[in-house]
């Protein structure tokens, strides 16, 4: 009789030996498994802070060429803003009318040409000025807290000029004391009396800005009555066509003097040498010509250079320009 053989499920129990490879396995997937999240993280971490430093110094760039954009705006700004308010140049370099139709030429005899340095204030203006070795006259500006020294530093010079600030058209740092056009008589005589005091060796005094008040002929009687009292002239700076300074001088039987060219309107060397040019020029066609300037580095740097011009010309100080 065949026995059948039967078969039956037995749960095969591992040995520890087979337990020890399974977590070993186990521990060698996980291991791989941590280290590639540790990479993709340390990778997603480094590419941020380096999109963060790009973007970072992107905008740093930016930054930096806005600043440089803005300080080059604001710089084109204030030398703008700068030739208005301190020179507040007239609208015409050219000789005024009145210059060719009174002054002629002395015939085999060189032109006088006077130099006036405005804004001097401090000592540095007067030691470069100085240097130059030219007979030049400085016009100080009266002292004020921005230059207190001015009246002292003018006291060691055996001549010099006030630069009076007198009111502007557009103007928005006036100095101390500016004259205004509706100063009364009597205010405008004392401010000159303090100047006469300050400045007690003036004899000429120009004005400083002063487009609204030089063209305001009831302003101007005032000052030029007050000038008459202490014996000093009037040297119109011509900061506008205007003026009234010529015709008021008349009624007073005032000697009249203007400027008649800027030789620093640019701040460039080479267009101050073509201005002093122009000045040697309108000396020797119309016998003489007051030039004003300041003293800026250009303006000196220009003078220095052009020593050898002034050969063609009898250069003098404003006193001896008569």
């Amino acid at each position: 009789m065949a026995v059948k053989k039967t078969t039956s499920k037995r749960s095969v129990k591992k040995s520890p030996s087979n337990k020890r490879f399974d977590l070993e396995k186990f521990l060698h997937y996980f291991y791989w498994v941590l280290a590639i999240v540790s990479v993709l993280g340390a990778a997603s971490v480094i590419g941020f802070y380096a999109g963060y430093n790009q973007a970072k110094d992107e905008n740093v760039c930016v930054v930096t060429e806005h600043k440089k954009e803005t300080k080059k705006l604001k710089q084109q700004i204030t030398r703008l803003t700068n030739k208005t308010a301190k020179h507040e140049y007239g609208n015409s370099a050219k000789p005024p009318n009145h210059i060719e139709k009174k002054i002629e030429k002395v015939k085999g005899q060189k032109g006088k040409l006077a130099i006036i340095f405005d804004d001097v204030s401090f000592s540095g203006d007067v030691k470069h000025i100085k240097a130059l070795g030219l007979p030049v006259t400085m016009s100080f500006l009266p002292p004020t807290s921005r230059h207190p020294n001015s009246a002292k530093l003018a006291a060691k010079e055996p001549y010099y000029m006030v630069h009076l600030p007198m009111e502007a058209m557009n103007f928005h740092s006036p100095e101390k004391s500016t004259l205004l056009t509706t100063d009364s008589k009597e205010t405008i005589v004392e401010r000159i009396q303090k100047v006469k005091q300050q400045f007690p060796k003036v004899k000429y005094i120009n004005n400083h800005t002063g487009s609204k008040f030089t063209s305001d002929a009831e302003a101007m009687n005032k000052l030029i009555f007050a000038l008459r009292l202490e014996k000093i002239g009037f040297i119109d700076s011509r900061t506008t066509a205007e003026t009234k300074a010529e015709k008021v001088m008349k009624r007073y039987k005032m000697p009249y003097q203007t400027r008649d060219i800027f030789l620093d309107h640019e701040d460039d060397v080479e267009a101050i040498k073509t201005q002093i040019k122009k000045a040697i020029r309108i000396a020797n066609k119309y016998g003489k010509c007051i030039a004003i300037c300041h003293p800026h580095k250009s303006t000196l740097q220009a003078l220095r250079e052009s020593t050898s011009l002034f050969n063609n010309v009898e250069l003098v100080r404003i006193d001896k320009l008569r």
